[in-house]
Protein backbone atom coordinates (compact mmCIF):
# COMPACT_ATOMS: atom_id res chain seq x y z
CA UNK A 1 0.00 0.00 0.00
CA UNK A 2 1.42 3.39 -1.01
CA UNK A 3 1.82 6.18 1.52
CA UNK A 4 -1.19 8.48 1.85
CA UNK A 5 -0.93 12.09 0.62
CA UNK A 6 -3.88 13.15 2.79
CA UNK A 7 -4.80 12.19 6.32
CA UNK A 8 -8.52 12.40 5.56
CA UNK A 9 -10.76 13.09 2.59
CA UNK A 10 -14.39 13.85 3.40
CA UNK A 11 -17.46 13.48 1.21
CA UNK A 12 -20.37 15.65 2.26
CA UNK A 13 -22.74 18.51 1.66
CA UNK A 14 -21.03 21.70 0.47
CA UNK A 15 -23.10 24.31 2.28
CA UNK A 16 -22.66 27.99 3.00
CA UNK A 17 -23.60 28.61 6.63
CA UNK A 18 -25.46 31.79 7.52
CA UNK A 19 -25.17 32.11 11.31
CA UNK A 20 -27.25 34.50 13.40
CA UNK A 21 -28.74 34.92 16.86
CA UNK A 22 -32.41 34.72 17.83
CA UNK A 23 -34.63 34.13 20.83
CA UNK A 24 -36.87 31.12 21.49
CA UNK A 25 -39.96 33.04 20.33
CA UNK A 26 -38.41 33.43 16.88
CA UNK A 27 -38.13 29.64 16.56
CA UNK A 28 -41.72 29.14 17.68
CA UNK A 29 -42.95 31.79 15.26
CA UNK A 30 -41.25 30.04 12.36
CA UNK A 31 -42.13 26.49 13.40
CA UNK A 32 -38.53 25.41 14.00
CA UNK A 33 -37.85 22.74 16.64
CA UNK A 34 -35.06 23.95 18.89
CA UNK A 35 -31.82 22.01 18.50
CA UNK A 36 -32.87 20.17 15.34
CA UNK A 37 -31.97 20.30 11.66
CA UNK A 38 -34.84 20.62 9.20
CA UNK A 39 -34.89 20.79 5.43
CA UNK A 40 -36.66 23.85 4.03
CA UNK A 41 -37.62 25.06 0.56
CA UNK A 42 -36.38 28.24 -1.08
CA UNK A 43 -39.44 30.24 0.04
CA UNK A 44 -39.02 29.29 3.71
CA UNK A 45 -35.30 30.06 3.56
CA UNK A 46 -36.00 33.53 2.15
CA UNK A 47 -38.64 34.22 4.81
CA UNK A 48 -36.28 33.22 7.63
CA UNK A 49 -33.39 35.17 6.12
CA UNK A 50 -35.46 38.35 5.84
CA UNK A 51 -36.77 38.05 9.42
CA UNK A 52 -33.48 37.25 11.18
CA UNK A 53 -30.98 39.78 12.46
CA UNK A 54 -27.36 40.26 11.30
CA UNK A 55 -25.46 37.11 10.41
CA UNK A 56 -22.13 35.84 9.10
CA UNK A 57 -21.61 33.76 5.94
CA UNK A 58 -18.95 31.06 5.83
CA UNK A 59 -18.33 27.74 4.10
CA UNK A 60 -19.92 24.96 6.11
CA UNK A 61 -21.51 21.57 6.09
CA UNK A 62 -20.73 18.96 8.73
CA UNK A 63 -17.87 17.11 7.02
CA UNK A 64 -16.42 20.32 5.58
CA UNK A 65 -16.26 21.76 9.11
CA UNK A 66 -14.42 18.63 10.23
CA UNK A 67 -11.85 19.03 7.46
CA UNK A 68 -11.21 22.65 8.44
CA UNK A 69 -10.64 21.44 12.01
CA UNK A 70 -8.22 18.78 10.77
CA UNK A 71 -6.28 21.41 8.86
CA UNK A 72 -6.04 23.52 12.03
CA UNK A 73 -4.51 20.51 13.79
CA UNK A 74 -1.91 20.28 11.02
CA UNK A 75 -3.32 17.31 9.11
CA UNK A 76 -3.60 17.41 5.31
CA UNK A 77 -7.32 17.31 4.54
CA UNK A 78 -9.38 17.21 1.34
CA UNK A 79 -13.08 17.58 0.62
CA UNK A 80 -15.43 16.33 -2.09
CA UNK A 81 -18.73 18.17 -2.45
CA UNK A 82 -20.89 19.88 -5.05
CA UNK A 83 -21.44 23.63 -5.51
CA UNK A 84 -22.97 25.74 -8.26
CA UNK A 85 -21.11 28.40 -10.20
CA UNK A 86 -22.90 31.16 -8.26
CA UNK A 87 -21.90 33.67 -5.59
CA UNK A 88 -22.47 31.25 -2.70
CA UNK A 89 -20.44 28.64 -4.58
CA UNK A 90 -17.56 31.10 -4.88
CA UNK A 91 -17.84 31.91 -1.17
CA UNK A 92 -17.62 28.21 -0.31
CA UNK A 93 -14.67 27.49 -2.61
CA UNK A 94 -12.61 30.48 -1.47
CA UNK A 95 -13.35 30.01 2.22
CA UNK A 96 -12.56 26.31 2.53
CA UNK A 97 -9.41 26.72 0.44
CA UNK A 98 -8.25 29.62 2.61
CA UNK A 99 -8.64 27.30 5.61
CA UNK A 100 -6.11 24.92 4.08
CA UNK A 101 -8.45 22.21 2.78
CA UNK A 102 -7.97 20.83 -0.74
CA UNK A 103 -11.22 21.25 -2.71
CA UNK A 104 -11.11 20.56 -6.43
CA UNK A 105 -14.66 19.44 -7.29
CA UNK A 106 -15.70 21.48 -10.33
CA UNK A 107 -18.71 23.84 -9.97
CA UNK A 108 -21.88 23.10 -11.93
CA UNK A 109 -23.80 25.76 -13.85
CA UNK A 110 -27.42 25.87 -14.96
CA UNK A 111 -28.90 23.61 -12.29
CA UNK A 112 -29.86 24.19 -8.64
CA UNK A 113 -28.09 26.90 -6.59
CA UNK A 114 -25.40 26.27 -3.98
CA UNK A 115 -26.80 24.88 -0.73
CA UNK A 116 -27.29 27.10 2.33
CA UNK A 117 -27.98 26.51 6.00
CA UNK A 118 -29.41 29.24 8.19
CA UNK A 119 -28.18 28.47 11.71
CA UNK A 120 -30.08 30.20 14.49
CA UNK A 121 -28.35 30.38 17.86
CA UNK A 122 -30.47 30.98 20.98
CA UNK A 123 -29.13 32.62 24.18
CA UNK A 124 -28.41 29.21 25.76
CA UNK A 125 -25.98 28.38 22.91
CA UNK A 126 -28.25 25.80 21.27
CA UNK A 127 -28.31 25.88 17.48
CA UNK A 128 -31.26 25.20 15.21
CA UNK A 129 -30.46 24.54 11.56
CA UNK A 130 -32.71 25.32 8.61
CA UNK A 131 -31.15 23.88 5.47
CA UNK A 132 -31.94 24.45 1.82
CA UNK A 133 -30.07 21.63 0.13
CA UNK A 134 -29.80 23.06 -3.37
CA UNK A 135 -27.23 21.31 -5.54
CA UNK A 136 -25.15 19.60 -2.84
CA UNK A 137 -27.23 16.41 -2.75
CA UNK A 138 -26.82 16.00 -6.52
CA UNK A 139 -23.34 14.65 -5.83
CA UNK A 140 -22.91 11.32 -7.57
CA UNK A 141 -20.21 8.90 -8.70
CA UNK A 142 -18.94 11.48 -11.18
CA UNK A 143 -17.64 13.64 -8.35
CA UNK A 144 -15.90 10.82 -6.48
CA UNK A 145 -12.22 11.03 -7.45
CA UNK A 146 -10.75 7.50 -7.13
CA UNK A 147 -7.19 8.84 -7.02
CA UNK A 148 -8.07 11.13 -4.12
CA UNK A 149 -9.79 8.30 -2.22
CA UNK A 150 -6.80 6.02 -2.72
CA UNK A 151 -4.41 8.80 -1.64
CA UNK A 152 -6.16 9.39 1.70
CA UNK A 153 -5.56 7.38 4.86
CA UNK A 154 -9.20 7.80 5.98
CA UNK A 155 -12.37 8.43 3.96
CA UNK A 156 -14.96 10.28 6.04
CA UNK A 157 -18.63 10.10 4.98
CA UNK A 158 -21.31 12.55 6.09
CA UNK A 159 -24.68 10.95 6.86
CA UNK A 160 -26.59 14.12 5.94
CA UNK A 161 -25.75 13.45 2.29
CA UNK A 162 -27.61 10.13 2.29
CA UNK A 163 -31.00 11.53 1.28
CA UNK A 164 -30.59 11.11 -2.51
CA UNK A 165 -30.08 7.84 -4.45
CA UNK A 166 -27.14 9.24 -6.44
CA UNK A 167 -25.38 10.30 -3.24
CA UNK A 168 -25.89 6.83 -1.74
CA UNK A 169 -24.29 5.37 -4.86
CA UNK A 170 -21.35 7.76 -4.48
CA UNK A 171 -20.89 6.64 -0.86
CA UNK A 172 -20.88 2.98 -1.80
CA UNK A 173 -18.43 3.67 -4.62
CA UNK A 174 -16.09 5.50 -2.23
CA UNK A 175 -16.31 2.66 0.32
CA UNK A 176 -15.45 0.09 -2.35
CA UNK A 177 -12.46 2.11 -3.59
CA UNK A 178 -11.20 2.72 -0.05
CA UNK A 179 -11.54 -0.91 1.03
CA UNK A 180 -9.75 -2.13 -2.09
CA UNK A 181 -6.93 0.34 -1.46
CA UNK A 182 -6.65 -0.68 2.20
CA UNK A 183 -7.84 2.70 3.50
CA UNK A 184 -10.05 3.25 6.54
CA UNK A 185 -13.70 4.32 6.16
CA UNK A 186 -15.44 6.50 8.74
CA UNK A 187 -19.11 7.47 8.86
CA UNK A 188 -20.90 10.11 10.90
CA UNK A 189 -24.63 9.55 11.41
CA UNK A 190 -25.17 13.35 11.45
CA UNK A 191 -28.68 13.65 12.92
CA UNK A 192 -31.32 11.41 14.58
CA UNK A 193 -33.92 12.39 11.95
CA UNK A 194 -31.42 11.38 9.27
CA UNK A 195 -31.04 8.03 11.03
CA UNK A 196 -34.82 7.59 11.14
CA UNK A 197 -34.98 8.05 7.37
CA UNK A 198 -32.16 5.64 6.52
CA UNK A 199 -31.79 3.22 9.44
CA UNK A 200 -31.71 -0.02 7.44
CA UNK A 201 -29.29 1.28 4.81
CA UNK A 202 -27.03 2.85 7.43
CA UNK A 203 -26.80 -0.47 9.26
CA UNK A 204 -25.99 -2.28 6.03
CA UNK A 205 -23.26 0.25 5.22
CA UNK A 206 -21.80 0.11 8.74
CA UNK A 207 -21.68 -3.68 8.78
CA UNK A 208 -20.28 -4.04 5.28
CA UNK A 209 -17.54 -1.43 5.02
CA UNK A 210 -17.31 1.16 7.80
CA UNK A 211 -14.46 0.83 10.28
CA UNK A 212 -15.06 3.99 12.34
CA UNK A 213 -18.55 5.10 13.37
CA UNK A 214 -19.27 8.54 14.84
CA UNK A 215 -22.60 9.25 16.54
CA UNK A 216 -24.02 11.24 19.40
CA UNK A 217 -26.31 9.72 22.02
CA UNK A 218 -29.54 10.60 20.19
CA UNK A 219 -28.25 9.21 16.90
CA UNK A 220 -26.96 5.91 18.22
CA UNK A 221 -30.11 5.18 20.26
CA UNK A 222 -32.19 6.03 17.20
CA UNK A 223 -30.09 3.70 15.05
CA UNK A 224 -30.79 0.73 17.31
CA UNK A 225 -34.31 1.83 18.29
CA UNK A 226 -33.71 1.81 22.02
CA UNK A 227 -33.85 4.47 24.73
CA UNK A 228 -30.92 2.85 26.55
CA UNK A 229 -27.52 4.25 25.65
CA UNK A 230 -25.62 1.24 27.05
CA UNK A 231 -27.64 -1.14 24.88
CA UNK A 232 -27.08 0.97 21.77
CA UNK A 233 -23.36 1.21 22.54
CA UNK A 234 -23.08 -2.56 22.98
CA UNK A 235 -24.69 -3.16 19.60
CA UNK A 236 -22.55 -0.52 17.91
CA UNK A 237 -19.42 -2.19 19.24
CA UNK A 238 -20.50 -5.47 17.64
CA UNK A 239 -21.26 -3.85 14.27
CA UNK A 240 -18.04 -1.91 13.68
CA UNK A 241 -14.41 -2.06 14.73
CA UNK A 242 -14.37 1.39 16.31
CA UNK A 243 -17.40 3.30 17.63
CA UNK A 244 -16.96 6.89 18.81
CA UNK A 245 -20.02 8.04 20.75
CA UNK A 246 -20.39 11.58 22.08
CA UNK A 247 -22.71 12.44 24.98
CA UNK A 248 -22.59 16.26 25.29
CA UNK A 249 -21.77 17.22 28.90
CA UNK A 250 -21.21 13.53 29.79
CA UNK A 251 -18.18 13.39 27.51
CA UNK A 252 -17.65 10.57 25.04
CA UNK A 253 -17.18 6.82 24.91
CA UNK A 254 -14.80 5.08 22.52
CA UNK A 255 -15.45 1.38 21.92
CA UNK A 256 -12.84 -0.86 20.31
CA UNK A 257 -11.55 -4.41 20.69
CA UNK A 258 -13.90 -5.19 23.55
CA UNK A 259 -12.77 -2.18 25.59
CA UNK A 260 -14.48 1.11 26.43
CA UNK A 261 -12.57 4.36 26.91
CA UNK A 262 -14.50 7.13 28.65
CA UNK A 263 -13.33 10.64 27.76
CA UNK A 264 -14.32 13.64 29.86
CA UNK A 265 -15.40 16.91 28.29
CA UNK A 266 -12.89 19.72 28.09
CA UNK A 267 -14.41 22.41 30.35
CA UNK A 268 -15.40 25.87 29.07
CA UNK A 269 -16.40 28.95 31.02
CA UNK A 270 -19.56 29.48 28.95
CA UNK A 271 -21.30 27.62 26.14
CA UNK A 272 -21.91 30.26 23.47
CA UNK A 273 -22.84 28.20 20.40
CA UNK A 274 -22.94 24.41 19.97
CA UNK A 275 -22.75 24.65 16.16
CA UNK A 276 -20.07 22.27 14.91
CA UNK A 277 -19.26 20.64 18.27
CA UNK A 278 -19.63 17.12 16.88
CA UNK A 279 -17.86 18.08 13.66
CA UNK A 280 -14.82 19.38 15.52
CA UNK A 281 -14.79 16.43 17.92
CA UNK A 282 -14.52 14.23 14.81
CA UNK A 283 -11.71 16.46 13.51
CA UNK A 284 -9.67 16.02 16.66
CA UNK A 285 -10.30 12.30 16.87
CA UNK A 286 -9.46 11.69 13.20
CA UNK A 287 -6.29 13.75 13.51
CA UNK A 288 -5.25 11.57 16.42
CA UNK A 289 -5.99 8.31 14.60
CA UNK A 290 -4.25 9.47 11.40
CA UNK A 291 -1.16 10.55 13.33
CA UNK A 292 -0.90 7.29 15.28
CA UNK A 293 -2.10 8.55 18.68
CA UNK A 294 -3.80 6.27 21.17
CA UNK A 295 -7.59 6.13 21.25
CA UNK A 296 -7.61 7.96 24.58
CA UNK A 297 -5.43 10.78 23.23
CA UNK A 298 -7.53 10.94 20.06
CA UNK A 299 -10.64 11.32 22.21
CA UNK A 300 -9.02 14.08 24.27
CA UNK A 301 -8.09 15.90 21.06
CA UNK A 302 -11.72 15.64 20.01
CA UNK A 303 -12.91 17.05 23.34
CA UNK A 304 -10.38 19.86 23.11
CA UNK A 305 -11.58 20.89 19.65
CA UNK A 306 -15.25 20.64 20.60
CA UNK A 307 -14.70 22.82 23.66
CA UNK A 308 -12.94 25.48 21.61
CA UNK A 309 -15.81 25.60 19.12
CA UNK A 310 -18.65 25.91 21.65
CA UNK A 311 -16.90 28.84 23.37
CA UNK A 312 -17.73 31.21 20.48
CA UNK A 313 -20.11 31.74 17.56
CA UNK A 314 -19.55 29.59 14.47
CA UNK A 315 -18.01 26.22 13.59
CA UNK A 316 -14.50 27.46 12.82
CA UNK A 317 -11.65 27.45 15.36
CA UNK A 318 -10.60 30.91 16.53
CA UNK A 319 -7.19 29.62 17.59
CA UNK A 320 -4.72 27.21 16.01
CA UNK A 321 -5.78 23.81 17.35
CA UNK A 322 -2.30 22.31 16.95
CA UNK A 323 -0.81 25.03 19.18
CA UNK A 324 -3.61 24.56 21.72
CA UNK A 325 -3.05 20.79 21.77
CA UNK A 326 0.70 21.25 22.22
CA UNK A 327 0.10 23.54 25.20
CA UNK A 328 -2.03 20.78 26.73
CA UNK A 329 0.68 18.20 26.08
CA UNK A 330 -1.54 16.17 23.73
CA UNK A 331 0.77 16.42 20.71
CA UNK A 332 4.46 17.15 20.40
Amino acid sequence: MTAARYAVVAIGNAIVDIIGRCDDDFLVRHGAIKGSMRLVDAETMERLYCDMGPGIEISGGSAANSMVGLSSFGSKAAFIGKVAGDEFGRIFRHDIGAAGVNFETAPVNGKAPTSRSLILVTPDGERTMNTYLGISTDLDHGEVDPDLIEASEIVYLEGYLFDQPQAKAAFRQAVAIANKAGRKVALTLSDPFCVDRHRTEFLELIRSGVGILFANESEITSLYETDQFDEAARRAASDTRLAVLTRSAKGSVILADGSAHEIAVDPVDQVVDTTGAGDLYAAGFLHGVASGATLETSGRLGSLAAAEIISHIGARPEVNLAELARKRGLIS
